[in-house]
């Protein structure tokens, strides 16, 4: 679970998915059986048709019938709990045609309802699925081989690295997914991140759950769980993007969503942002003025949070004076979530400070902690 994130830029560099180095691996696997060719290098097309070489850790049989390779994933700069991971693939040649997945150690399995992979399958999902059997049934025809495939994908210490994710709260048991619809991390697209949101809302509702709360980070969650007593499947921790979770609520039904974040990231929810990472945001303290000048704050004080370093110190001048400016932040996040949804689904917003304290809130029916 990530904690707040900081405001804090960075030179960006893409990386890859899981997806394409279960992809990669098992390709070098099966290579390896068919030609006696040992790699230490392997290349692959990615679903917009990049080719892309990968460096292999490991390339070597097991057995006549069996053999493994491995790769470290690079995820460039993304935020990925993935990155440097060592991603594994077992391939077994068989006289049934087509390709059959398992999970190795380190990949998880799936156990409740509202994924896109059944209840009981290894949680590798439908495009890296289909990246392998594409490469491995086109490796198949340059062989001149009529059999199929058994493919066990792993991460090595994937249990571990899962602590870090979503995966447990989404029925996902035992350890990773293997993700990726392109093949690509883009940095800070965090598309891996934005499928777990939506997972999360999926998960939710295919269990029955009609009550959610989308927090951006372990503290705002720690007081949204204990304030609204919601299990872990309620739970979505969107961080910066919850223009991912107003988007896909226009396509999963809910009847209510609690909003619960950090001042600074409501601030910007309120100004109408719907990614709240500094890269795509900042504090505006001319609108922070603003709206305390609307609540009857002095000329002194204005000007003091025009000067302001961070939100967090806007509002503890706003507090010093009786300036309701947290209140007031809610109400316009709440106003823009509402927009944004455009739907029936009923909104609740909750501010909170780094020690998780609650310092304003606008709920359905009321503006009044």
């Amino acid at each position: 679970m990530q904690e707040e994130t900081t405001e804090i830029k960075q030179k960006l560099r893409s990386g890859f998915t899981t997806g394409a180095c279960a992809t990669v691996t098992s390709l070098a696997a099966a290579n390896l059986l068919l030609s006696g060719q040992k790699s230490f290098s392997s290349s692959i097309t990615l679903p917009k048709g990049q080719v892309i070489e990968f460096k292999l850790e490991r390339c070597e049989k097991l057995s006549d019938s069996r053999a493994t390779a491995s790769t470290i994933k690079d995820a460039g700069d993304d935020p990925d709990a993935t990155h440097l991971a060592t991603v594994f693939a077992e391939v077994e040649l068989s006289a049934k045609s087509g390709v059959r997945f398992y999970a190795a150690p380190g990949v998880g399995t799936v156990t409740k309802d509202g994924l896109s992979i059944a209840i009981g399958e290894p949680a590798i999902n439908p495009v890296p699925r289909q990246m392998m059997t594409d490469h491995l049934t086109n490796l198949a025809d340059e062989n001149g081989y009529s059999g199929g495939f058994e493919v066990s994908i792993g991460v090595i210490n994937g249990e571990k690295i899962a602590l870090k994710t979503m995966n447990g709260r989404l029925g996902i048991q035992g350890g990773l997914s293997i993700l990726g619809t392109t093949g690509i991390v883009r940095p800070f697209s965090c598309a891996a991140y934005i499928a777990s949101i939506h997972q999360s809302i999926d998960v939710a509702h295919a269990n029955g759950l009609f009550e959610i709360a989308a927090s951006t980070g372990s503290t705002s969650e720690a007081y949204i769980q204990t304030r609204l007593g919601l299990t872990d499947t309620a739970l979505v921790e969107m961080g910066d993007f919850v223009g991912a979770v107003f988007k896909h609520l226009r396509k999963v039904p809910m009847q209510k969503l609690s909003i619960c974040g950090g001042f600074g990231k409501m601030t910007k929810l309120a100004a109408g942002h719907s990614s709240l990472h500094s890269h795509d945001s900042s504090i505006d303290f001319d609108y922070l003025a603003n709206l305390a000048n609307g609540l009857g704050a002095s000329s002194e004080l204005i000007n003091t949070i025009k000067q302001c370093n961070t939100s967090l110190e806007a509002l503890k001048h706003c507090q010093t004076h009786e300036i309701p400016l947290a209140n007031r932040i809610s109400q316009l996040a709440r106003s823009h979530a509402l927009e944004v949804c455009h739907n029936s689904v009923e909104i609740d917003v909750y501010c909170v400070n780094k020690a998780g304290e609650l310092v304003g809130s606008s709920l359905s029916g009321s503006n009044v902690l």
